[in-house]
């Protein structure tokens, strides 16, 4: 499919309609139903399943994604309104295969422990460290409130995104 069509296809098949989706920089045909939501297509259509459903009410943050750049709720988004814009999972921040830095300081800094809250995590810290590139410690946190984590006490989390943000 070419790029840009993302925004003019729509068409009525049955309940469903077929949408074009970008996620980590290819398009997809994707058949939905108006209330299916981001996370629902992205983990039960396009097999991407690093975006977790914890909560279900955006209370978690374990089902974060960036949308043009920014981090979204995918429980809260429904898929129809993701139509034109630019997905990023956690799956398409690695680049050919290699671990982004903020990823690997995660696992270097022991932030990923059960790992249910990681890929949320590490998407809101891209989108803080792609919009300052030296956030303090309180940018950090504030970076961070909507992402619940039970197992680290998050000082490691931050301890972390500290890391990288210091190599750029």
């Amino acid at each position: 499919m070419k790029r840009g069509s993302a925004k003019t296809l729509e068409k009525e098949k049955g309940s469903e309609k077929i949408i074009a989706l970008t996620v980590n920089g290819e398009d997809h045909l994707v058949p939905v139903e108006d209330r299916d939501t981001l996370l629902d297509v992205l983990r039960n259509r396009l097999s991407l399943t690093g975006a977790k459903e914890g909560c279900g009410t955006g209370e978690c943050g374990s089902c974060t994604v960036l949308v043009d750049g920014k981090p979204v709720l995918a429980c809260l988004t429904l898929a129809v309104g993701a139509v034109g814009k630019e997905i990023t999972t956690i799956e398409g921040i690695a680049a050919s295969g290699k671990l982004s830095p903020l990823q690997k300081a995660f696992i270097d800094h022991g932030a990923v422990q059960c790992g249910f809250c990681s890929s949320g995590m590490i998407l809101s810290a891209t989108a803080l460290l792609s919009d300052n590139a030296k956030p303090s410690r309180q940018d950090i946190q504030k970076a961070l409130e909507g992402n619940l984590c039970r197992c680290t006490g998050y000082n490691k989390i931050i301890e972390a995104i500290e890391s990288v943000k210091d190599k750029k």
